[in-house]
């Protein structure tokens, strides 16, 4: 056996070799982290380069300086990367040497929230806005080839532009990686809300779609400069939109469903600010997609279409400035430092401004060439144009009349949902009705009675499901009937349109040539189909919603609409970084079994924060939805249940439409547009 004195040196031994490795992964560490600072600060030299020289070399002609702009955009988004996959690192290994990591993290929390923690927090989200900045400038140097050079050099140019306002905006504002000198043993945690698989995927998608409308206003902005606006500037930046178009969906819709599920309130849209926010780019975006068509196709609406690039991306700058500068209260909101919202209105002024002062100056070069008459496609898609743009004002205002209002006449108010409810509804219900005969509309020059006779079918049906709809609800208002008979328009007018589009032959002809139709003619009829359905599930959970609230003892049973529901009992559950109150509630139907389900409340003890976990069960035409909530100074608990009819119909649309996108975007006239880009770089070299 060794002796005493032995096992104390090869324990001491042993102890310094562990302390050595932890010191030297530490070390590590630390590296790890001031190179990704490094790489911040050498992104943004590379994107002042970016923005300058290829800018200049378009000006000038000089083909090697706008040559500068495709390697500028590919070294900016590789250097932002790493940064932000060093932050990443300092987040998921716990290293609380980095202020941001010890504000937004803690050592038991588990890795999907470590990640998630990296942009649930205004530094760590503005790295990763940058991020996306730079992806999408890079993915214009990559996939435009075929591009006019000066166009691309001004395009990429433009983009830079925007990255060096914001990457000063994170160095001098915002730094994620500062440093403590002593760090301490754990992080006070990410807030409890945001810790939710919805949430670690909402603000990336939305940030895809915010940023990537970046891309229009380049576009927009170098045209100007250019002085060209024509059917290949449309088909460029059409692909260019409806990505952005298609990830805002994507994230509005993953924000309104952790909502409805995650804060225990059993709505999905609160017209929030920051909701809000989000909601107004994704209006002028659609916009944006219609109006160029009309550019693309007839030459026509040029004016309009650049001033609603601009706008797209000024109501995201607005966006960013609402979540950032603490001016409007909202339980989303990243920050309240005046500094940092004084920033962000500057970036806005500077960008906005600066690009409507150019459009003012340019507006005479954008003289429209097509001629249409008023009942035609083109009339409709402006019909479309007026009726987003202006119900994305209406919200727009209701956002920001509090601060008007408290700073004008110093009274203090508050615009919710009654508001929004009453001034924005009426625009998309003209919306809905016109949108399958403008759909059907010609080019130039139609008629009312030719357009309306492939849709009598549809209408008819639409206005027999909504009469039977009435008729059957009893008690309730007109708006369930009147959104359900939407819904349905929308949909059979998505479907006649497909069905047009096949020609006139025999039935199976007509069947072989619908599969074949262009992958956009689809992704238009499943986006429009989707709006549809999101329709009927807006107005069935509005109208026909069940809500109970009571106080339940254990074992007691109590009936809400057909279902009976038992709380079984309250139990104490330890969660990995939470302490929850879960609750066992047995739900049936005449009897039948249904579910047994199990609401949370949930207590983070590092953050000091409860949350609300509801229950719901889903169903094809209606949620369960169950929430517990405090015990009682009598006995029993606080038991809030909703029968919530086609809830799920909401986000179903939503999919739709975000895959009617998808489709859109995989069709290869959208993503190339060869002709019209062989003729402009032919006229380019020319000049």
């Amino acid at each position: 056996m060794p002796s005493p004195q032995a096992a104390t040196s090869a324990l001491r031994d042993q102890t310094s070799g562990g302390l050595a490795r932890l010191r030297s992964g530490h070390m590590i560490a630390a590296m790890f982290v001031e190179l990704g600072h490094f790489a911040l600060i050498l992104a943004f030299m590379v994107a002042i380069l970016q923005m300058v020289v290829p800018f200049i070399g378009a000006q000038k002609g000089w083909r090697a300086w706008m040559a500068i702009g495709e390697p500028a955009a590919s070294a900016q988004f590789l250097l932002l990367a790493f940064s932000f996959a060093a932050l990443t690192y300092a987040f998921v290994t716990s290293d609380f040497s980095v202020r941001l990591v010890v504000a937004n993290s803690h050592t038991d929390k588990p890795m999907l929230y470590k990640v998630a923690g990296v942009w649930g927090n205004h530094e760590g989200s503005m790295l990763l806005w940058v991020l996306i900045l730079a992806l999408f400038g890079a993915c214009a140097g990559w996939f435009g080839g075929n591009l006019p050079p000066r166009l691309r050099a001004r395009v990429l140019s433009v983009q830079a532009s925007i990255g060096v306002a914001f990457l000063a905006f994170i160095l001098f504002t915002s730094n994620p990686f500062l440093r403590l000198a002593v760090p301490p043993f754990n992080g006070t945690d990410l807030n409890p809300l945001l810790q939710d698989p919805g949430l670690a995927f909402h603000p990336p998608f939305l940030y895809l779609g915010y940023v990537g409308l970046s891309m229009s206003f380049s576009f927009a902005v170098a045209a100007m400069i250019e002085g060209k606006v024509d059917a290949a500037w449309a088909r460029w930046v059409r692909p260019w939109t409806l990505a952005a178009w298609l990830f805002l969906t994507i994230g509005i819709a993953l924000g309104s469903w952790w909502a409805y599920y995650e804060l225990g309130w059993g709505g999905f849209w609160f017209w929030d600010p920051v909701e809000n926010a989000s909601f107004m780019p994704w209006l002028i975006a659609a916009a944006l997609l219609h109006s160029a068509i009309v550019v693309e196709k007839r030459e026509a609406l040029k004016s309009w279409t650049i001033l609603l690039a601009i706008l797209a991306f000024g109501f995201s700058l607005v966006g960013t400035f609402i979540v950032r500068s603490g001016v409007i209260t909202s339980v989303h909101a990243f920050a309240s430092d005046p500094t940092r919202g004084v920033f962000i209105l500057g970036i806005l002024a500077v960008f906005t401004g600066g690009a409507l002062t150019l459009y003012a100056a340019r507006a005479g070069t954008m003289q429209a060439k097509g001629i249409f008459s008023l009942v035609s496609r083109e009339s409709a898609l402006v019909a479309n144009n007026i009726l987003l743009a202006v119900a994305a004002f209406v919200v727009f205002i209701g956002t920001i009349w509090p601060l008007i209002a408290e700073l004008a006449f110093g009274r203090v108010l508050s615009v919710g949902p009654p508001f929004f409810d009453a001034a924005f509804t009426p625009f998309m219900i003209v919306l809905a009705l016109i949108l399958p005969a403008g759909a059907l509309l010609p080019w130039k020059r139609g008629e009312v009675r030719r357009v309306l006779l492939p849709l009598r079918g549809a209408l008819a049906l639409s206005v027999a499901i909504g009469l039977l709809v009435y008729a059957v609800q009893t008690g309730h208002s007109g708006l369930g009937p009147i959104g359900v008979a939407l819904g349905v328009w929308l949909i059979l007018g998505a479907g006649v349109d497909l069905w047009q589009r096949t020609g006139r032959e025999g039935i199976s002809r007509r069947l072989g040539r619908l599969t074949r139709l262009p992958r956009a003619d689809w992704g238009r009829a499943v986006a429009h189909g989707g709006l549809g359905v999101t329709f009927i599930g807006i107005a069935a959970m509005l109208a026909w919603n069940v809500e109970d609230i009571r106080v339940v003892q254990t074992g007691e049973s109590f009936e809400v609409a057909q279902y009976t529901i038992t709380l079984d009992g309250v139990r104490r559950v330890q969660g990995p970084n939470y302490q929850s109150t879960t609750a066992d509630i047995t739900v049936r139907e005449g009897g039948r079994f249904i579910a047994t389900m199990h609401p949370e409340k949930r207590f983070y003890p590092v953050a000091g924060m409860p949350t609300t976990e509801a229950a719901i069960h889903n169903g094809f035409l209606r949620d369960i939805y169950l929430v517990i909530g405090d015990p009682q100074t009598g006995g029993g608990w606080a038991v809030r249940s909703y029968i919530k009819p086609f809830a799920n119909w909401i986000w179903g649309g939503a999919i739709l439409m975000s895959l009617g996108g998808v489709l859109s975007l995989t069709d290869r006239r959208y993503r190339v547009a060869a002709g019209a880009r062989r003729q402009s770089s032919v006229q380019v070299a020319a000049e």
